[in-house]
C-alpha cells in the first residue's frame, strides 16, 4: 500500500437484517491530513466511522464484512487486541462527554489507561494536552474544578485532549462542532488544521461549507454509498458525478 495512505477500505459492507446500510464501501484516507465524509444526514457517514474503530462490534445485529487496513494492517478480521486498535483513534462525538470529575482527572484518566501514573509526568502531560486542544491558558488555575463547569464549546477542547492523552495516529470526529456555537467551532476547525501535522484527522459532517474550511480530501457519501472522492480542490471546482454537482449545488442535503 502507498505509503502516503493511512487507512485504506476494501469492499466494506454492513447490513442491518436484510437493510443494506453501507453498500461495498472502497476508500483511501492519506497520512496527515483532514478527510472529510461528506453527505446528507442518514448517509451512513456515522456508520462508517464506526467500522474505523471497530465499535461496530459492540452492535450484534451489525454483520460487517470487507477489509480495513490502517498502515497496511488489517484490523477489522482480526483477533488482535481490540483495545489496541481503538487506542489508536482518538474519538469526538457530536456532543461532548466529558467524564464526572475534574479536569485534570479527565485528561489524567487517558494518561492512566496508557500506564502513566506518576505525578510529575502526569503534571508535565496534562499541560501539554491541554496546549495542544487550545485550552491550557483557559483552565490552568482550575483543574481541580469539576469539567462539568466548562461551556460546551470547552468542554469538546477538553474531550479533543483527553482523547491525544491516549497518544493516537487518528482523529475520527463525527459532527464534532454540531453542538457549538460558531466561534467554538471555529477554535475545533484551526485546531484540526494545526494537529494534521501530527495526526491523520477524519471528520463526518453534512455541513458543505465546514467541509470546504478544512478538507484536504473529500469521500462523498449518499444513502450507504460512496459517490464520489478525491483531493478538496478538485472535488469542490470539478465535481465528476451528477449526483455529487447536485449536492453541491444545494439541491438536496
Amino acid at each position: 500500500m502507498d505509503e502516503s495512505i493511512k487507512i485504506k477500505v476494501e469492499n466494506l459492507n454492513l447490513l442491518i437484517g436484510r437493510k443494506h446500510i453501507l453498500n461495498n464501501i472502497n476508500i483511501l484516507i492519506p497520512k496527515n491530513k483532514v478527510t472529510v465524509i461528506l453527505g446528507p444526514s442518514g448517509c451512513g457517514k456515522t456508520t462508517l466511522m464506526k467500522c474505523l474503530n471497530r465499535l461496530t462490534d459492540l452492535y450484534p445485529e451489525m454483520k460487517v464484512s470487507g477489509k480495513i487496513f490502517i498502515d497496511n494492517k488489517e484490523i477489522l478480521n482480526t483477533r488482535n487486541d481490540i483495545t489496541k486498535i481503538r487506542k489508536r483513534m482518538g474519538l469526538l462525538s457530536q456532543r461532548p462527554y466529558p467524564l464526572p470529575m475534574s479536569i485534570y482527572k479527565n485528561i489524567t484518566f487517558g494518561l492512566k489507561i496508557s500506564g502513566r501514573r506518576k505525578r510529575i509526568f502526569l503534571n508535565k502531560r496534562i499541560e501539554h494536552y491541554l496546549k495542544q486542544a487550545s485550552l491550557w491558558d483557559e483552565v490552568s488555575d482550575r483543574l481541580k474544578e469539576p469539567a462539568s463547569c466548562l461551556s460546551i464549546g470547552q468542554q469538546q477542547r477538553l474531550c479533543l485532549a483527553r482523547g491525544l492523552a491516549v497518544d493516537p495516529d487518528i482523529i475520527l470526529a463525527d459532527e464534532p462542532t454540531s453542538a457549538l456555537d460558531p466561534l467554538s467551532s471555529e477554535a475545533i476547525e484551526k485546531k484540526f488544521i494545526e494537529l494534521k501535522k501530527s495526526y491523520t484527522i477524519v471528520v463526518v459532517t453534512h455541513v458543505l461549507r465546514q467541509a470546504m474550511r478544512i478538507a484536504d480530501y473529500v469521500v462523498f457519501m449518499y444513502l450507504g454509498e460512496i459517490i464520489e472522492q478525491g483531493e478538496a480542490k478538485e472535488f469542490f471546482k470539478n465535481p465528476k458525478r451528477d449526483k455529487t454537482k447536485s449536492y453541491l449545488q444545494g439541491v438536496f442535503n
